[in-house]
């Protein structure tokens, strides 16, 4: 009964947020998704339906020692990497229904340290 409950106010926060953001061509949006093991990070272009890029923990060099909040914010910074590469500097940050705290936090500070702005 409290995963149905947990779920559903995940949906409901999902909804809310994906209701007032959109992604374009210039402003794409940064979206981000968190399994219980990896944190993922995608770059779209809604208009066009399109995923510009992603960057996710499997792709950092293995370090056994680093916390799943130190590979999220490495995951913020490749993003940025590869977005500023693509001439992107300036991106909507969707949340996708999670708090924002933990993983979800230190994917968008690490990404605004590498210099995206949103």
């Amino acid at each position: 009964m409290q995963v149905k409950i947990k779920r559903a106010k995940k949906e409901t926060r999902r909804k809310r947020v994906r209701a007032k953001i959109i992604g374009t061509a210039k402003k794409p949006r940064l979206n981000i998704f968190r399994s219980l093991t990896h944190t993922y990070a995608q770059v779209i272009n809604d208009l066009a339906g399109k995923t510009l890029f992603s960057a996710n923990d499997s792709e950092l060099k293995e370090n056994k020692k680093a916390t799943k909040i130190d590979k999220a914010k490495e995951v913020g910074k490749l993003i940025a990497a590869k977005a500023l590469a693509a001439g992107i500097k300036k991106v909507v940050f969707d949340r996708a229904g999670y708090k924002y705290h933990g993983r979800v936090k230190a994917v968008a500070d690490g990404a605004r340290e590498a210099g995206l702005e949103f």
